[in-house]
């Protein structure tokens, strides 16, 4: 599998009202060998990723990075990141916040947030190629997830085969034991038999006979 054909399993979810930031996101990200979903406001995005009122996550959106404005109206890019990382099933998932306004505050503010990156616009492909570590690292938490459950099938399949080989091993050692108990019988019968031929005979007029 080459590179690119790698690449393009990611999949990340642009989010910005502006629909001009928002085909320039995606035109960088499709040039990344990105698959790339956009939306265009953080309700939307929510909706996308099955997340309900409840909190609950209703559908399996596969998804691994979310990048989003900031100022949107409606839902901030601060209100969908804390909606993402208080979803038991959604934070995981990388977020990057991206605006136009350089305030250290609301910098801050996001990364400690639990946001990977802050981006200002407008973004650059250099901006792009830093968010492949972080869709790197959800590809990793799936791998290790699958490597653990064949683990633990194959333990399974070990244990299972572990209680019919020890019957087995002692039931060819009880056969071993009992063809060895017959070859001493045979061989005490035989040294009888070799020692009566070879034992004098007297016959009734007192003759020997060998």
């Amino acid at each position: 599998m080459g590179m690119a054909e790698a690449e393009s399993q990611f999949h990340v979810l642009a989010v910005d009202d502006s629909i001009i930031d928002r085909k320039l996101v995606e035109r960088l990200l499709k040039t990344s060998s990105c698959q790339v979903t956009t939306v265009d406001s953080g309700s939307k995005a929510l909706e996308f990723l099955g997340l309900q009122e409840d909190g609950n996550n209703h559908q399996e959106a596969e998804i691994n990075l979310i990048i989003t404005d900031y100022c949107m109206p409606g839902m901030t890019g601060y209100d969908l990141l804390k909606k993402i990382k208080e979803s038991s099933s959604l934070r995981n998932i990388p977020v990057v916040i991206m605006s136009s306004e350089n305030v250290p505050s609301r910098i801050n503010r996001c990364l400690e947030g639990g946001a990977e990156e802050f981006f200002l616009k407008p973004v650059r492909l250099s901006d792009v190629n830093k968010l492949r570590p972080h869709m790197m690292k959800t590809r990793s938490k799936s791998q290790q997830q699958e490597a653990e459950k064949i683990v633990t099938q194959e333990k399974i399949e070990i244990a299972s085969e572990e209680v019919p080989q020890t019957e087995s091993n002692t039931e060819q050692n009880q056969q071993q034991k009992l063809q060895a108990n017959n070859n001493n019988k045979r061989k005490a019968i035989e040294e009888n038999l070799s020692l009566d031929r070879t034992r004098p005979r007297y016959s009734i007029n007192g003759l020997t006979a060998v």
